[in-house]
């Protein structure tokens, strides 16, 4: 079976969009992230608002340890664009092949980019909960890759999986909205060429942008809950008394999260930080799938060389 060269540029331009836009906006990630991780209690609030974390990082002098585990975050996300749109990609092209049809429906889209997504989350859920585990950090005391795994087990490795897969209608609503957007957009613009190989449909960078953003804020809000309760799952145990360590301890667990949320906040307290949240995924959303967008065709170009060169040079290798 040949290498399918559609699946891979489309990984290849969305990993560097990720790469690109996660580290552009790591520093409101991890404020966004301390906030969403903390619970108040009834004598304690550290947080009020998102500005808190930001002005302790300045307050404290350690403006630098916005970016702990900026590297780990970064491996990640490379990892599991790459993983989900060559996943994306190559079942939605085979769902394609095996129906018969031209162009995909809203149903089959949510299955191919659900499937992509379960895929990736296994492969890169030690990755997301380490990085976690970094951003929620006191400041200054963020622990490395290789100490969290070391010092951790298996299971820690994989604290929140179960909702990471549910969370996968994330993504699988963002692409469905951002491709029947895009789809109805680009229809009647560009000529259908009757070669085989020709260069992928792109959207000018400001659409690419302007979409981005609306899919991703659709997503975010039907999901927000599930996220909520992730990142206090996959938080780090802060150093409190044995009181605090033992009411953490129970919030590991998705039933553990939801009922001190429920409990400690009520109903609004599932939406707390929505509003950073909007603002994180929105922009980096945005920017990824702009970026992604703008050099597609770029990496498109680049696989056909490398592909026309390995045939050129695989004869006179075996005539040698």
């Amino acid at each position: 079976m040949g290498i399918d060269l559609g699946s891979l540029s489309e990984a290849t331009s969305g990993a560097i969009g990720a790469l690109v836009s996660t580290t552009i906006l790591y520093p409101l990630d991890t404020c966004k992230s301390k906030y969403q991780a903390e619970v108040p209690t009834q004598h304690h609030q550290k947080y009020r608002n998102i500005s808190d974390v930001l002005w302790e990082a300045i307050s404290t002098h350690q403006v630098l340890s916005l970016y702990q585990g900026l590297g780990t975050k970064n491996l990640q996300s490379f990892i599991s664009q790459f993983v989900y749109f060559y996943g994306y990609s190559f079942f939605k092209r085979l769902y394609l092949e095996k129906s018969g049809n031209k162009t995909i429906g809203t149903k089959a889209n949510l299955i191919v980019a659900a499937a992509a997504g379960a895929c990736t989350v296994i492969v890169t859920q030690p990755l997301d909960a380490a990085s976690s585990r970094m951003q929620t950090s006191e400041f200054g005391k963020s622990k490395g890759l290789w100490k969290s795994f070391s010092e951790g087990t298996w299971n820690e490795a994989f604290d929140g999986l179960g909702i990471s897969l549910l969370l996968t209608a994330n993504p699988s609503i963002q692409y469905t909205v951002f491709d029947q957007l895009k789809e109805r957009l680009l229809k009647g613009k560009l000529s259908k060429k009757a070669a085989t190989e020709s260069s992928p449909k792109a959207l000018s960078a400001y659409n690419a942008f302007v979409l981005g953003a609306v899919s991703k804020c659709v997503a975010t809000c039907l999901t927000y809950p599930a996220i909520r309760c992730k990142v206090m799952i996959q938080a780090a145990e802060s150093d409190e008394d044995g009181n605090q360590e033992a009411e953490q301890k129970a919030q590991k667990t998705v039933s553990g999260a939801v009922y001190a949320i429920w409990k400690r906040e009520g109903l609004l307290g599932f939406f707390k930080g929505l509003q950073a949240q909007i603002l994180k995924t929105v922009l980096s959303s945005a920017l990824h799938l702009m970026i992604k967008e703008k050099i597609t065709k770029t990496t498109w170009v680049l696989m056909l060389a490398l592909r026309k060169f390995l045939f050129v040079t695989r004869p006179k290798l075996k005539g040698t």
